[in-house]
This record gives C-alpha cells, sequence and structure tokens, in this order.
C-alpha cells in the first residue's frame, strides 16, 4: 500500500513539476527582455575638457551652419573623466550586465598626446572606461597598419571593419568581421564597417596591404547571418549619416545603426526602413543611450538620450588619476603656451575655415606663390581666445605633412574648385569625401543651385580673372601632392618642391612671432545656397 501510495504521490509530483516546468518556459518566452547599448564616435584623440561657445567648438560638432549641433552655452565639455563618470552611472541604474558600450571609429590620433604615445594614450584610457567593441576609422590608420595592429594588442575589446580587407589573405582585417554579445538574456549581433573612401583621406604608406571596400554590400553580405544568430542586429559604422541612411535604405533586418565620421548629433534617433540611426557628435563631447525593449526575442521598442558630457556636473578621481600619469611624460610639451590668441580661432569643415584661411595666408607668405590650397577636414577644436598651447594647436595640425610648392595651370586649379564641390554633394553619398577645399590668393564664388561640373564661377587670383591657360605657383602640403579627396589634378603638378619642415612648424613659429593672433575674416569663398 506505502508502494502504491509512494508512486501515486511520485506521478503527481511528475505531473506537476511538468506543469511549473512547462508554465516557466512559457513565462521566460513572454518576458519581456531590456538593455542598453551606450556609444561614442570620433574622439579624435581628445581626452581634456575643452571650452566652447553657444554656437561654435570645433570643425563640426558646434558647427552653427548645423543648428542642431549647437552646444546652446558656454563652458567646459568633454574628456575621458567625464565620460568614465557618464558610463560608470548607467551602468549602475542599468546594471552593469544589462550594458554594452561601442565606439564608432576616428578614436586615438589628431592630437599631440596621440602623436606621442602613436595612439596608445586614448586605448590605455578606453580599456579603464570598459569598452567592449570599436569600428576602425579612417584616422584609425595614421600611424600605419602595423601600429593599429599593436594597438588591437594593447586594447581589451576588438578593433573591426568587415569591410576593411588584408590583400594577402582576402579576409577581414584583425580578424571575425562580428560579434555576437550576451547581455543579460539578450543577444546582440554587431557588425563594423570602416571608411570605404580611407584610401582617399590618408597617405597610401599608412595602409598598405589593405582594400577598402563598400560597406553596404558588406553589410548584405552578414545581416542575415547576424539576424539568425542574434535578437538585436547592430551596424556600427564610420561611413557617415548620408551612407547610413543609404544602408538602412538598401539592406533589411537592421534594427540599430550606431553612426561616425560625420560628427552629427543625431538625437532623437532617425528611423530609416524600420532601422533606427543614432549618432553623438565627436571629441568626448557626448555619450549616446540607446535602450532596446525585446517581447519574445523580438526588438518592440527602442529609445534613445544623448548625455552632453559638461566637465562641471561629472567627477571620476581614478580616471583624473591615470589622465595624469599618462599625460606626466609629455606635460612641458603639452601644455606650453606658443602664442596668444586675439579672438576664437575656429575650423569649419564645408564653409571658408578662419583657422585654414590663416595657414593658407602663412604658405603663400612663406613661398610667395600666388595661391595656397588647403583639404577641408572635419577635425579639430577651435583655438580659444587668450593663451593657446602647443596641443591646442595640434587638435588642428596634427599629421606631419611637409610644405610644398608646385605650378598648376589655371584649368587644373579650376577643376580642383569643382572636385571639392563635386565631393560634397556627390549624387551617390558614397562617393562623397572631405569638406570645401581652403585657400589664400584666390576668390571664387561656388552655386550649389548650378548643374553639377559647372558650380565653380568667378575665380580671380589677386584680383584677377583666372587663366585657364597660364602656369601659377601654388603652396600646399605634402599630403595635397598624394591627390587626397580625389583632387587628382595635384598628382599632375610640375615643378614640385617638397621642404623638410612641417606645416605645424610653420604656424608655430608664426604664433611665437606674434603679439597676438587675430582670426581672418573669411572673404575667398562666396557660398550661393540651393533654393528651397
Amino acid at each position: 500500500m506505502k508502494t502504491l501510495k509512494s508512486l501515486i504521490l511520485s506521478l503527481l509530483f511528475a505531473g506537476l513539476s511538468c506543469s511549473m516546468s512547462e508554465a516557466e518556459e512559457k513565462q521566460k518566452v513572454i518576458s519581456p527582455a531590456a538593455v542598453t547599448i551606450l556609444h561614442t564616435c570620433d574622439f579624435h584623440g581628445r581626452h581634456m575638457p575643452f571650452r566652447v561657445v553657444s554656437e561654435d567648438a570645433t570643425s563640426q560638432t558646434g558647427n552653427p551652419q548645423k543648428p542642431e549641433n549647437r552646444f546652446g552655452k558656454e563652458g567646459r565639455i568633454g574628456g575621458f573623466e567625464a565620460l568614465a563618470s557618464a558610463v560608470e552611472r548607467v551602468r549602475q541604474k542599468q546594471g552593469e550586465q544589462n550594458v554594452l558600450l561601442v565606439h564608432a571609429g576616428d578614436t586615438f590620433s589628431d592630437d599631440l598626446l596621440g602623436n606621442l604615445t602613436q595612439g596608445e594614450a586614448v586605448i590605455r584610457m578606453m580599456n579603464a572606461v570598459g569598452y567592449d567593441y570599436m569600428a576602425l576609422g579612417n584616422h584609425d590608420f595614421d600611424y600605419g597598419v602595423e601600429q593599429t595592429r599593436h594597438l588591437q594588442k594593447l586594447a581589451g575589446f576588438p578593433l573591426r571593419g568587415a569591410n576593411i580587407i588584408e590583400q594577402e589573405t582576402n579576409q577581414s582585417f584583425l580578424g571575425k568581421p562580428f560579434h555576437i554579445f550576451s547581455v543579460g538574456k539578450v543577444k546582440i549581433a554587431v557588425l563594423a564597417l570602416g571608411y570605404h573612401n580611407t584610401d582617399q583621406t590618408t597617405a597610401p604608406k599608412n595602409i598598405q596591404g589593405l582594400r577598402f571596400v563598400n560597406g553596404i554590400e558588406t553589410a548584405r553580405r552578414y545581416v542575415p547571418e547576424l539576424r539568425r544568430q542574434g535578437d538585436v542586429v547592430v551596424i556600427l559604422s564610420h561611413q557617415g549619416t548620408a551612407v547610413d541612411k543609404l544602408l538602412a535604405r538598401e539592406v533589411d533586418g537592421i534594427d540599430l545603426i550606431i553612426g561616425g565620421h560625420s560628427h552629427d548629433r543625431l538625437h532623437p534617433a532617425i528611423t530609416v526602413n524600420g532601422t533606427k540611426i543614432v549618432q553623438a557628435m565627436s571629441d568626448t563631447a557626448a555619450l549616446g543611450e540607446v535602450r532596446v525593449s525585446l517581447v519574445d526575442g523580438q526588438v518592440v521598442k527602442i529609445e534613445d538620450e544623448l548625455h552632453m558630457l559638461w566637465a562641471k556636473d561629472y567627477s571620476h578621481p581614478k580616471m583624473a588619476t591615470l589622465i595624469a600619469d599618462i599625460r606626466q611624460p609629455h606635460r612641458q610639451k603639452l601644455e606650453e603656451v606658443i602664442g596668444m590668441a586675439k579672438t576664437l580661432i575656429p575650423r569649419k569643415y564645408k564653409h571658408e575655415s578662419p583657422f585654414d584661411v590663416l595657414v593658407a595666408d602663412l604658405l603663400r607668405q612663406e613661398t610667395g606663390a600666388e595661391v595656397a590650397l588647403l583639404p577641408g577636414v572635419g577635425y579639430g577644436i577651435t583655438l580659444p581666445q587668450g593663451a593657446v598651447t602647443r596641443e591646442d594647436l595640434y587638435t588642428l595640425l596634427p599629421h606631419p605633412a611637409k610644405l610644398a610648392t608646385f605650378t598648376l595651370t589655371g584649368q587644373q586649379i579650376h577643376d580642383v574648385l569643382e572636385q571639392s564641390a563635386t565631393n560634397q554633394e556627390a549624387e551617390n553619398p558614397l562617393d562623397r569625401v572631405g569638406g570645401l577645399i581652403q585657400n589664400s590668393g584666390m576668390t571664387w564664388t561656388l552655386d550649389w543651385a548650378a548643374q553639377q561640373g559647372k558650380r565653380v564661377r568667378d575665380v580671380q587670383v589677386n584680383a584677377v580673372q583666372l587663366d585657364r591657360n597660364k602656369s601659377y605657383r601654388v603652396a600646399s602640403h605634402s599630403g595635397m601632392l598624394n591627390g587626397i579627396h580625389r583632387y587628382d589634378e595635384l598628382r599632375d603638378a610640375e615643378e614640385v618642391k617638397v621642404s623638410e619642415e612641417s606645416i605645424v612648424d610653420i604656424v608655430e613659429r608664426h604664433f611665437q612671432r606674434s603679439e597676438s593672433i587675430v582670426a581672418p575674416q573669411p572673404t575667398n569663398i562666396t557660398l550661393i545656397p540651393k533654393a528651397r
């Protein structure tokens, strides 16, 4: 009898156990889940807070021609101390196991400390913050491929670009092109994409042995696999917002694109073809936060927030100590005052740039050239009014480009100006590269309403109409001679002379010799906007 009773109880408990397991499994399936993805982009080596004014601070972030990027007030912003503090707050609030931290490229160069440590300084800081993944931007090869490999060995997280291909192996650079993260109970599949036009933005020696291919085609290849393996599919993209929108339109199955390269303030997120696109400005000025909610393994909601990293609002003593320790061997060189600025001296990216006009004027004075040409570049922080340190200057001129002079015909100069227009307004976003070319000794009009190839007119050199058959002596730098930003006409320059002196040395000497520097008033370029 006892045996029969025991058997009945065993069967009863087994049934209850089975029912409970089924209920638990059902509850598990329908139970909602949530994860947080924190994101940054385009540090460009910036690790210290910097002062901003309401409408201008960096070449793209805070550009007054982009109202959505304005800072809106004055103050000190950014730096790794504020960043570390902001990340720590979110992890404490959401639970560290539920948070993923990623960076969308252009990370450790374009900065004097970056140059002095060959990128190691920022990697050490990122390790301390606890980054999980990083896309390789075009400037992440500024110290050469082998140094990028070395920095990967130092980094506690993968540096990747699925569309960056090693020619010898035909495989993605540095390893597996995507990663599946288990964050809480959610699997997040992340594919990193580099800048497809990197070969147009750096010296050939820096990317020797690599090919940069179409990121959209690369995503089309990998997204189906990401969809099979992950609950959330994320593209970490250093392609710029225009290309990210195209990517979202052309490739289905992407939940979220975290962007970089164009330094945009994309908050609230924009939605294209059901894909959310976000971007967190640049220069450690902001930390993006994306909260993804899922039910039954399906994304049901994506919310985003942007934390502006005003220095007064954040403190992190441990990070402050690490930064001080890293800077200590280089402090004298970094912080030496090299001159005084009577006014703010900003850089602009797609408009005439006061800082670059100043540099172009100096190159003409140094060489006696009739014209000076410089590329439009998108990194750098406005030089402050008052004392200017060597570190300040190197945020705008970080690369060892040498002074160069050569001759171009008037036709070649005209073609370079037209190429600058095409670079920014190419019909295919994948063909866009670089900012507005900067110059001295020349005035011209760029009519955005005109037909492509006929946008440039009224070109004058020293107040005389450009003669397309005449040869002109031009000053620039060695990078331009490589034909960056598709300025192929410069590859055909004649009477080329390259000095041993770098551009930054010339500018630093000018600051040291001058009582104070005033920002030039941009008057060389007239821009006619498209009709609205």
